[in-house]
């Protein structure tokens, strides 16, 4: 692993951090915050995935999030949401697919199966790389994400029950197999089988038995994507049906960008931090 930046912040290190990953086959850069902390603890662990066309460097310059983990003593990691190099397939004139756009998947299509492996990069590379580099306490997890990231968040939560005490997500794409952006992207990254979408469809998973422990979600009603691509309304109906205690509070007024997600940052990495305290 390579250091590729330290900056000290809030009571704390803001670091940006480049490793050769064996998942996706090329060089991935993220981003970890550090507070401080007494010689020899380990600090629970807060996961952030961004959305589409976002890297680390989004949330890490817009997120606010350094005060609150400071004050809560939570380490933040940022990942990236693609592979990136000249040999990482791309579609250049789609802001939604490809480069940036990874979807947290493991594609199984061709060109893209060979680098586009992020779920198997945050799942499980990744934390490997956090547990033995930093102060993390991997018992001690919680998860969250904006948008894609939200799916992610949802998706990766679901999938492993037990690994995450916690889990958020700021206006999230909640059902991808019903929604342009998700058909778009499953559909070409994992072909055109849906029932192979459906470990990557947070309504889809819980109608099918997944389950979390409860669940917070923040969506601003002046999302301009809230109908058409993130229906949120969907994810409220499955929780409840599931009876998964969820909290999904609609922001009046906000939108879909890093000013809607700052506004909030500190009450979900509190509300997440009182589920890791022990």
């Amino acid at each position: 692993m390579e250091t590729l930046s330290e900056t000290r912040s809030h009571g704390g290190t803001q670091g940006v951090y480049r490793h050769a990953s064996a998942a996706t086959g090329t060089d991935m850069t993220f981003a970890v915050f550090v507070p401080d902390h007494e010689p020899g603890a380990r600090l629970p662990v807060l996961w952030y995935l961004s959305g589409l066309t976002c890297t680390h460097a989004n949330v890490m310059e817009k997120g606010e999030y350094r005060a609150p983990c400071a004050a809560h003593g939570v380490i933040l990691v940022a990942p990236d949401t693609s592979p990136r190099g000249d040999d990482v397939p791309d579609a250049p004139e789609e802001y939604d697919f490809g480069t940036g756009a990874g979807f947290y998947v493991d594609a199984t299509q061709e060109p893209w199966a060979k680098h586009y492996r992020m779920r198997s990069y945050i799942e499980d590379e990744l934390p490997a790389l956090i547990a033995t580099s930093f102060p993390a306490d991997m018992a001690r997890q919680g998860i969250t994400g904006h948008s894609m990231g939200g799916h992610g968040a949802l998706t990766i939560a679901l999938r492993n029950p037990g690994r995450f005490r916690s889990v958020s997500a700021f206006a999230p794409i909640c059902a991808p197999s019903q929604v342009p952006w998700g058909e778009k992207a499953l559909g070409r990254y994992l072909g055109e089988n849906r029932a192979a979408w459906a470990e990557y469809d947070a309504v889809a998973l819980i109608e099918s038995g997944a389950r979390l422990p409860d669940l917070l979600i923040d969506q601003g009603s002046a999302d301009n994507f809230l109908d058409g691509q993130l229906r949120t309304p969907l994810l409220e109906a499955a929780c409840a049906a599931a009876g998964i205690p969820a909290t999904i509070r609609m922001q009046e007024g906000y939108d879909h960008s890093y000013f809607f997600i700052s506004t909030f940052m500190a009450d979900h990495i509190a509300w997440h931090a009182e589920r890791l305290k022990h």
